[in-house]
């Protein structure tokens, strides 16, 4: 699925992708909980991890309500990931106003 939605994808072997996409999440995870990690940081890793995760649901027909962002019964579980790239921005947006 990640695949038709990111071409580039193409060449990594499954198990492979399966692999760098569990320690990508460990590594987010990692990153949140941190102390030593700032919110600018953790929010850019959060909201890149988000957006590719909502990319792969925008480029994936079977996921969306033909012509809107309405969630089939398939996208659901990707759909519902939104909150995360809200959490990532706010924290991006936190870290910005704390700056000026």
């Amino acid at each position: 699925m990640a695949a038709n939605a990111f071409p580039f994808l193409r060449p990594i072997p499954p198990q492979r992708f399966l692999r760098l996409l569990a320690a990508s999440e460990v590594v987010t995870g990692t990153l949140l909980l941190a102390p030593f990690v700032s919110n600018a940081v953790a929010g850019t890793v959060l909201t890149g991890f988000s957006g590719a995760l909502l990319g792969m649901y925008a480029r994936t027909p079977a996921m969306h309500e033909p012509g809107n962002v309405w969630p089939t019964q398939a996208g659901i579980a990707v759909s519902k990931d939104v909150w995360m790239l809200g959490i990532g921005l706010g924290l991006v947006a936190d870290a910005c106003a704390a700056v000026g």
